[in-house]
């Protein structure tokens, strides 16, 4: 591949990972914005109102996920990824808009969908328009901009939200500038990249691998053969199913992605006054971001299934260890180190190598309606994990918690290592 060849690739595979970036943003924003919308709407005494706010995104994720893979094998990647961009454009205007708590919900359901669209459309898109000896570097520019997106969201907030006093009243929150506008602001900040999406997206083409499954005769004509759910289900695609299933159920079980939505208890059960706690919060962010970027240098040279390896049993190792400190009442410094450790580990193998691997293993034929059904899949876990860890924290300590973590890698690295084939440099079929 020259140069010029080279260089334009990177253009539409970046354009089509802006959606990692905005699902990044999404994902994240909203936890900045609570405790100002909750002051706002007054819900902050209805943890049923509170709880629907926040999961009210994630039905839609759901629902974005479930509906990719049709919406992609009917209107075609690139409308697709247009639409997609629209969709997050509108709902971030509408979101810091509103002025009525139901109006909210629906404005953060279609922010939801914009994330579920955005999560299975970007990787599905890369790896059908990226060389095989590249392909695996430029998915994970996907997972590399959903860490900057999360990293955004996360400045975004700090910038924007005043200081407040200590035990101010939820009226008065009510009335402050955070209160009234800040919110507002961080969910209409994401109209930038948006609109930058959208423009972006005119100029790229459309994934050559649609265009063969469309037989577009004037363009490609190739193969006679369309993708659905009966022909995924069919005993022909069992085995390509089954995997990518646990590999995306997985990639959520692991038990990575409790550390940042619930960094605040963990640190504080290891010690470290809320002050302090913020600051490692930002530390875990850049380690992520950091070994995100690592990945996009080894994907290709390393492989997946060792990646994939190297990431289920460093994270056994690491999560019995943790374990075991919070059993000993283990304090201080050497608790942030193996948090890092835990998010490096992950962020340089189950989280990039996830998306590639569930966007290579199914054939042209079933890819988007496999990709969907796994990404739909892959959220399902999310829930289900962020709804658990409270309940296993709870009852089994955060020893007991990160001991059942450390047997699910196990199980992972076993999986893994009899089932797993390689795709390193091989083409799509």
């Amino acid at each position: 591949m020259d140069t010029t060849s080279r260089a334009y690739t990177y253009f539409i595979c970046m354009v089509g990972a802006f959606g990692g970036l905005l699902f990044g943003y999404d994902w994240v924003v909203i936890g900045g914005a609570k405790p100002f919308y909750e002051a706002y709407f007054g819900i902050g005494s209805s943890p049923s109102d509170q709880g629907l706010a926040m999961t009210v995104a994630l039905i839609g994720c759901m629902f974005g996920a479930l509906t990719v893979g049709w919406l992609a094998d009917r209107m075609g990647r690139k409308k697709l990824l247009t639409l997609s961009s629209i969709v997050f454009l509108l709902s971030a205007w509408f979101t810091g808009a509103v002025h009525g708590f139901h109006m909210f919900l629906i404005a953060r359901f279609f922010g939801g969908v914009g994330i579920g669209l955005a999560s299975g459309l970007s990787p599905m898109y890369i790896a059908e328009v990226a060389p095989a000896s590249i392909r695996g570097r430029m998915v994970s520019l996907n997972q590399m901009m959903i860490v900057i997106g999360i990293l955004a969201a996360q400045i975004v907030n700090w910038l924007i939200a005043r200081p407040m006093s200590a035990g101010m009243t939820e009226a008065a929150i009510a009335q402050s500038w955070n209160g009234q506008m800040a919110w507002r602001w961080m969910f209409w900040v994401p109209m930038i990249p948006s609109g930058i999406f959208f423009v972006l997206s005119l100029f790229i083409p459309e994934s050559p691998r649609w265009l063969q499954m469309r037989e577009r005769k004037d363009e490609i004509s190739v193969e006679k053969d369309k993708g659905s759910l009966s022909a995924l289900f069919s005993k022909r695609y069992t085995t390509a199913l089954l995997l990518g299933v646990f590999i995306a159920v997985f990639q959520q079980w692991c038990g990575t992605n409790v550390i940042f939505n619930y960094a605040q208890e963990i640190f504080q059960q290891a010690g470290y006054e809320i002050g302090d706690v913020l600051f490692n919060i930002v530390v875990t962010g850049i380690a992520n971001l950091v070994f995100t970027i690592v990945a996009l240098y080894t994907v290709d040279k390393v492989g997946r299934k060792p990646l994939m390896l190297l990431g289920a049993g460093g994270l056994c190792l690491i999560y019995a260890i943790l374990g075991t400190c919070y059993y000993l009442h283990v304090t201080g410094v050497g608790m942030i180190v193996l948090v890092v450790l835990a998010i490096g580990c992950y962020a340089m193998t189950l989280g990039p190598c996830t998306w590639v691997l569930i966007s290579e293993i199914f054939p042209d034929k079933v890819r988007s309606v496999g990709v969907s059904t796994c990404t739909f899949v892959l959220w399902i876990g999310s829930s289900t994990l962020t709804y658990t860890f409270p309940f296993l924290n709870r009852s089994l300590g955060s020893y007991g918690t990160f001991w059942i973590y450390a047997v699910v890698c196990a199980v992972g690295f076993i999986v893994f290592s009899t089932k797993l084939k390689e795709t390193k440099g091989t083409s799509l079929k």
